[in-house]
Protein backbone atom coordinates (compact mmCIF):
# COMPACT_ATOMS: atom_id res chain seq x y z
CA UNK A 1 0.00 0.00 0.00
CA UNK A 2 1.55 3.40 -1.22
CA UNK A 3 2.24 5.76 1.64
CA UNK A 4 0.21 9.00 1.67
CA UNK A 5 2.35 12.03 0.96
CA UNK A 6 1.62 15.46 3.66
CA UNK A 7 0.93 18.84 1.88
CA UNK A 8 3.97 19.60 3.83
CA UNK A 9 6.19 16.95 2.42
CA UNK A 10 4.72 17.74 -1.20
CA UNK A 11 6.01 20.92 -1.16
CA UNK A 12 8.79 21.44 0.55
CA UNK A 13 10.07 18.52 -2.34
CA UNK A 14 11.44 20.81 -4.57
CA UNK A 15 13.90 22.31 -2.36
CA UNK A 16 15.90 18.92 -1.51
CA UNK A 17 16.31 20.08 1.74
CA UNK A 18 17.15 16.65 2.86
CA UNK A 19 20.07 16.27 -0.35
CA UNK A 20 21.50 19.87 0.48
CA UNK A 21 22.05 18.70 3.96
CA UNK A 22 24.23 15.79 3.02
CA UNK A 23 25.67 17.98 0.65
CA UNK A 24 27.10 20.16 3.22
CA UNK A 25 27.86 17.62 5.74
CA UNK A 26 30.08 15.95 2.68
CA UNK A 27 31.60 18.98 1.72
CA UNK A 28 32.51 19.87 5.34
CA UNK A 29 34.17 16.26 5.59
CA UNK A 30 31.52 15.51 8.82
CA UNK A 31 30.56 12.28 10.35
CA UNK A 32 26.58 12.17 11.13
CA UNK A 33 28.44 11.71 15.09
CA UNK A 34 30.74 14.76 14.62
CA UNK A 35 27.84 16.82 13.43
CA UNK A 36 25.73 15.88 16.34
CA UNK A 37 28.35 16.32 18.80
CA UNK A 38 28.67 19.88 16.95
CA UNK A 39 24.60 20.49 17.27
CA UNK A 40 23.53 18.85 20.11
CA UNK A 41 21.04 16.83 17.68
CA UNK A 42 20.81 13.21 17.42
CA UNK A 43 22.30 11.37 14.91
CA UNK A 44 19.27 9.33 14.32
CA UNK A 45 17.38 12.83 13.93
CA UNK A 46 20.08 14.02 11.33
CA UNK A 47 20.16 10.65 9.40
CA UNK A 48 15.97 11.05 9.39
CA UNK A 49 16.81 14.81 7.89
CA UNK A 50 19.08 13.88 5.25
CA UNK A 51 17.09 11.09 3.97
CA UNK A 52 13.92 13.40 4.22
CA UNK A 53 11.96 10.76 6.18
CA UNK A 54 11.71 13.78 8.60
CA UNK A 55 10.75 17.03 7.85
CA UNK A 56 13.10 19.58 10.08
CA UNK A 57 11.70 22.30 12.49
CA UNK A 58 12.86 26.20 11.57
CA UNK A 59 15.31 25.81 14.89
CA UNK A 60 16.80 23.00 14.13
CA UNK A 61 17.12 23.87 10.78
CA UNK A 62 19.11 27.54 12.07
CA UNK A 63 21.11 25.16 14.28
CA UNK A 64 22.65 23.29 11.95
CA UNK A 65 22.80 26.44 9.69
CA UNK A 66 25.12 27.73 11.79
CA UNK A 67 27.29 24.96 11.97
CA UNK A 68 27.35 24.72 8.32
CA UNK A 69 28.03 29.05 8.13
CA UNK A 70 24.87 29.14 5.75
CA UNK A 71 21.85 31.01 6.02
CA UNK A 72 17.97 29.71 5.86
CA UNK A 73 17.74 30.88 2.03
CA UNK A 74 20.49 28.29 1.40
CA UNK A 75 17.51 25.67 1.52
CA UNK A 76 14.33 27.84 0.79
CA UNK A 77 15.56 29.54 -2.27
CA UNK A 78 13.14 28.76 -5.41
CA UNK A 79 14.25 26.61 -7.96
CA UNK A 80 15.29 28.60 -10.74
CA UNK A 81 14.81 25.60 -13.36
CA UNK A 82 13.23 22.25 -13.42
CA UNK A 83 12.04 20.67 -16.30
CA UNK A 84 11.19 16.99 -15.70
CA UNK A 85 9.38 14.77 -18.80
CA UNK A 86 8.67 11.26 -18.16
CA UNK A 87 7.90 8.94 -21.27
CA UNK A 88 5.92 5.41 -20.50
CA UNK A 89 7.06 2.79 -22.08
CA UNK A 90 2.66 2.10 -23.09
CA UNK A 91 2.89 5.29 -24.87
CA UNK A 92 6.45 4.25 -26.44
CA UNK A 93 4.95 1.15 -27.97
CA UNK A 94 1.12 2.65 -28.88
CA UNK A 95 2.54 4.69 -31.93
CA UNK A 96 2.64 3.07 -34.83
CA UNK A 97 3.69 2.86 -38.64
CA UNK A 98 2.50 5.01 -41.66
CA UNK A 99 3.93 6.52 -44.82
CA UNK A 100 5.84 8.75 -43.49
CA UNK A 101 9.31 8.38 -43.71
CA UNK A 102 9.25 9.09 -39.88
CA UNK A 103 7.53 9.06 -36.98
CA UNK A 104 8.50 11.32 -34.44
CA UNK A 105 7.82 10.97 -30.77
CA UNK A 106 8.89 13.99 -28.60
CA UNK A 107 10.34 13.37 -25.13
CA UNK A 108 10.91 16.88 -24.26
CA UNK A 109 8.40 18.61 -22.09
CA UNK A 110 6.98 21.37 -23.44
CA UNK A 111 9.64 24.43 -22.84
CA UNK A 112 10.65 27.98 -23.97
CA UNK A 113 13.99 27.33 -24.12
CA UNK A 114 14.92 23.77 -24.40
CA UNK A 115 18.78 22.80 -24.35
CA UNK A 116 18.53 19.64 -25.66
CA UNK A 117 16.04 18.10 -28.21
CA UNK A 118 14.88 14.26 -27.47
CA UNK A 119 13.08 11.68 -29.56
CA UNK A 120 11.93 8.84 -30.67
CA UNK A 121 12.18 7.63 -34.05
CA UNK A 122 10.17 4.90 -35.72
CA UNK A 123 11.81 5.04 -39.24
CA UNK A 124 10.73 3.59 -42.44
CA UNK A 125 12.60 1.91 -45.17
CA UNK A 126 12.55 5.35 -46.95
CA UNK A 127 15.27 7.67 -46.06
CA UNK A 128 14.56 9.90 -43.08
CA UNK A 129 16.97 12.62 -44.09
CA UNK A 130 18.93 15.36 -42.01
CA UNK A 131 19.65 18.87 -43.05
CA UNK A 132 23.49 18.75 -43.90
CA UNK A 133 25.69 21.41 -45.75
CA UNK A 134 24.32 24.53 -44.45
CA UNK A 135 23.75 23.28 -40.99
CA UNK A 136 26.16 21.37 -38.97
CA UNK A 137 24.19 18.31 -37.57
CA UNK A 138 25.69 17.45 -34.20
CA UNK A 139 23.24 14.27 -32.53
CA UNK A 140 23.59 11.31 -30.40
CA UNK A 141 21.70 8.18 -31.67
CA UNK A 142 21.00 4.59 -30.02
CA UNK A 143 19.00 2.30 -32.22
CA UNK A 144 16.21 0.91 -29.34
CA UNK A 145 15.29 -1.95 -31.48
CA UNK A 146 16.07 -3.26 -35.05
CA UNK A 147 18.66 -1.84 -37.83
CA UNK A 148 19.56 1.34 -38.89
CA UNK A 149 20.80 1.88 -42.26
CA UNK A 150 23.33 5.81 -41.57
CA UNK A 151 24.22 7.19 -45.06
CA UNK A 152 26.47 10.18 -44.72
CA UNK A 153 28.26 11.38 -47.62
CA UNK A 154 27.88 8.22 -49.88
CA UNK A 155 29.20 5.58 -46.97
CA UNK A 156 26.95 3.66 -44.91
CA UNK A 157 27.26 2.40 -41.59
CA UNK A 158 24.47 -0.59 -40.50
CA UNK A 159 23.77 0.13 -36.69
CA UNK A 160 21.83 -2.92 -35.02
CA UNK A 161 19.69 -2.86 -31.80
CA UNK A 162 22.35 -0.96 -29.07
CA UNK A 163 24.57 0.53 -30.67
CA UNK A 164 25.45 4.24 -30.85
CA UNK A 165 26.38 7.09 -33.01
CA UNK A 166 27.72 10.13 -32.48
CA UNK A 167 27.35 13.01 -35.11
CA UNK A 168 28.96 16.22 -36.28
CA UNK A 169 29.01 16.88 -39.23
CA UNK A 170 27.67 19.46 -42.20
CA UNK A 171 27.21 16.46 -45.08
CA UNK A 172 24.46 14.90 -46.14
CA UNK A 173 22.82 12.18 -43.43
CA UNK A 174 20.25 10.00 -43.80
CA UNK A 175 19.08 6.82 -41.65
CA UNK A 176 16.53 4.54 -42.84
CA UNK A 177 15.07 1.23 -41.62
CA UNK A 178 17.26 -2.42 -42.79
CA UNK A 179 14.84 -5.01 -43.29
CA UNK A 180 10.79 -5.38 -42.27
CA UNK A 181 11.15 -5.25 -38.87
CA UNK A 182 10.12 -2.34 -36.91
CA UNK A 183 12.93 0.30 -36.14
CA UNK A 184 13.02 2.87 -33.37
CA UNK A 185 15.99 5.02 -32.54
CA UNK A 186 16.50 7.71 -29.92
CA UNK A 187 18.18 10.76 -30.94
CA UNK A 188 19.36 13.79 -28.67
CA UNK A 189 20.49 16.75 -30.27
CA UNK A 190 21.25 20.89 -28.99
CA UNK A 191 17.96 22.52 -29.50
CA UNK A 192 19.72 24.61 -32.05
CA UNK A 193 19.95 21.81 -34.36
CA UNK A 194 16.62 20.10 -35.39
CA UNK A 195 16.68 17.93 -37.97
CA UNK A 196 13.94 18.42 -40.97
CA UNK A 197 12.57 15.52 -43.24
CA UNK A 198 13.36 16.03 -46.98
Amino acid sequence: MAKLVSYAQWSLEPYCIGMKLRALRNRKHLTLSRLAAETGLSTALLSKLETERMIPTLPTLATICRIYGVGMGYFFCEPTKHNLCVTRKAHLEATGRTGEAAVTLPLNAPSEKPRLIAEMLELTRAPFVFSGAEAEICAVLMVLEGSVQLQTDGMGQTLETGDCAYMETRMPTSLSAVGDKRCRILIVKPAAAIPTVS
